[in-house]
């Protein structure tokens, strides 16, 4: 089995243009995201290495917030997840692979999780 590095950051909490329906379109929604990042590590980690040997983890944070286009609508949370992983692929050659989870916020009755998980590996 091969050695691996996940990068996570769980429960990011933003508002997006999303949705399909009347109610939905017009007004941001809450979602709840939480992000993996897969990267090939580096053979042995000191405890002076210095961060350029990972990736910083408020990158996956960023993709998830400040990242997302404003203004954007997106029908789909499919394709707010497909942005996230389009964006850290690009920010970084070393991410091999990304999970995306979104829970929709605003149609949770009791405190389900709704929503849905994208893994993404890259396309070299």
């Amino acid at each position: 089995m091969a050695d691996s590095l996940i990068l996570e950051v769980a429960n990011i909490e933003t508002d997006v243009l999303t949705g399909i329906y009347s109610e939905e379109t017009g007004r941001p929604q809450p979602l709840r995201i939480s992000i993996r990042a897969g990267l090939t590590p580096q053979d042995r980690y000191t405890a002076d290495s210095p961060l350029s040997l990972s990736k910083n983890y408020m990158d996956l944070k960023f993709a998830a917030s400040e990242g997302l286009p404003r203004g954007v609508h997106f029908k789909l949370i499919e394709s707010v997840a497909d942005h996230i992983c389009e964006t850290l692929f690009l920010q970084d050659a070393r991410v091999r692979s990304v999970t995306v989870k979104i829970v929709k916020l605003a149609i949770s009755e009791r405190g389900e999780d709704i929503g849905i998980t994208l893994t993404r590996e890259r396309r070299d």
